[in-house]
C-alpha cells in the first residue's frame, strides 16, 4: 500500500484542482492520499468524489499554521470535524491574517521598483480559500520577474527579504487541543527541515505528545537521511506516528512530486486508531468512513 499523507490543491497554494490531485495520485500507483490544504477544509468535498472515482482512498486533512516561541510550526491535522465551530474561528483568522498582508506586499514589492498590482496576484489565487505569499510569487512569475516560485521567496517574500510580512499564526498547543476536540489527531509537518532544525526540541515534542501530539512527519524532502533517521527514533521513544509524504503542490513546488516519500501502512494503521479514539473521547463525528482496506 503506498500512501501519501501531505499534499496541497489550488484551494490553497497548489496549482491542480482537488480532482486533479486526486487523479495524478492515482496516476502515480497510491493508495492512500491525504489533502492537507493550509487552514482550509474546503476541498475536502471535490478529493472525496474523486477518490470514488479513481478507486484512491482519500483522508481529509489540513496544514495549519501555527508558532511556537516566535517560530512557525505547520501543524497537520486529520479526520477532524470541520463544523466544529472554535476551530471553524480560528482558521477563519488565520486565512484573514494571509489575505490581510496581501496589499503589504505588493507596496513593499512596489517601493522596490517591482510594477505589480493586488489584481495582478487575485488573478493567480482563482478559487483559493485565502490568497497569499505564493501567489505574490506566482504573480512575479506571470510578470517575468523571477522565474519561478523558488526565486520569488529567496529574492522577495521569504523571512528577512524586501517583501515579507508578518501574519497571524495560532498558537501550537491552542491547536493540538482544538484538533482533538474536533475529533482528529494532529502531525507537526517537517518539523527539523528549513530553518526549523531542532526546533521543536526533543523536549518540545515531549511536552506536545503529553498534551495529545500524535504524530511528527518524519519523511520529507526537508529533512536528509540523518535527520530522517533521528526523528524516527525521537518518535519512537515518545510513540509518536511516523508519516511520510510528499508535500505536493503540483507545479508550484519543485522537487516534491506525488509519493516521493510515503507512509508505512503500519503507522497509517495507528494514526487511524488515534483518529477514531480522539472521535469517540470528542463526541465529534468523523468527516468519512474509511474502507476496510485502510482499516486493516
Amino acid at each position: 500500500m503506498r500512501i501519501d499523507l501531505h499534499t496541497h490543491s489550488r484551494v490553497s497554494d497548489g496549482t491542480d484542482t482537488p480532482a486533479e490531485l486526486v487523479a495524478a495520485a492515482a496516476a502515480t500507483g497510491l493508495d492512500v492520499v491525504a489533502l492537507t490544504d493550509h487552514d482550509t477544509t474546503a476541498g475536502w468535498d471535490e478529493a472525496l468524489a474523486a477518490g470514488e472515482e479513481h478507486g484512491v482512498t482519500v483522508i481529509p486533512g489540513i496544514e495549519i499554521s501555527t508558532e511556537h516561541g516566535g517560530r512557525s510550526v505547520h501543524l497537520l491535522g486529520y479526520l477532524i470535524d470541520p463544523t466544529y465551530e472554535p476551530l471553524v474561528e480560528e482558521l477563519g483568522q488565520i486565512l484573514a491574517g494571509r489575505s490581510a498582508r496581501v496589499p503589504l506586499m505588493v507596496a513593499q514589492l512596489q517601493a522596490e521598483g517591482i510594477a505589480i498590482t493586488e489584481a495582478d496576484v487575485y488573478a493567480q489565487s482563482t478559487d483559493a480559500a485565502a490568497t497569499g505569499r505564493p501567489h505574490v510569487a506566482d504573480a512575479l512569475v506571470a510578470l517575468g520577474v523571477v522565474g519561478h516560485r523558488d526565486e520569488a521567496f529567496d529574492r522577495f517574500l521569504a523571512w528577512g527579504r524586501p517583501a515579507y510580512v508578518d501574519r497571524y499564526a495560532a498558537p501550537l498547543e491552542r491547536m493540538i487541543d482544538l484538533i482533538a476536540r474536533a475529533g482528529g489527531v494532529s502531525v507537526i509537518a517537517h518539523p527539523w527541515g528549513r530553518t526549523t532544525r531542532r526546533t521543536p526540541s526533543v523536549e518540545q515534542l515531549a511536552t506536545f505528545a503529553a498534551r495529545g501530539l500524535a504524530g511528527v512527519e518524519v519523511d520529507h524532502q526537508d529533512h536528509d537521511a540523518a535527520t530522517r533517521a533521528e526523528l524516527r527514533a525521537v518518535a519512537a521513544e515518545l510513540d509518536l506516528v511516523a508519516t511520510g509524504s510528499s508535500d505536493y503542490h503540483g507545479t508550484g513546488k519543485t522537487g516534491h512530486p506525488l509519493g516521493v516519500n510515503t507512509t508505512a501502512a503500519v503507522e497509517l494503521h495507528r494514526l487511524l486508531e488515534r483518529a477514531a479514539a480522539a472521535s469517540a473521547a470528542s463526541g465529534r463525528p468523523a468527516p468519512v468512513s474509511l474502507p476496510p482496506v485502510v482499516l486493516r
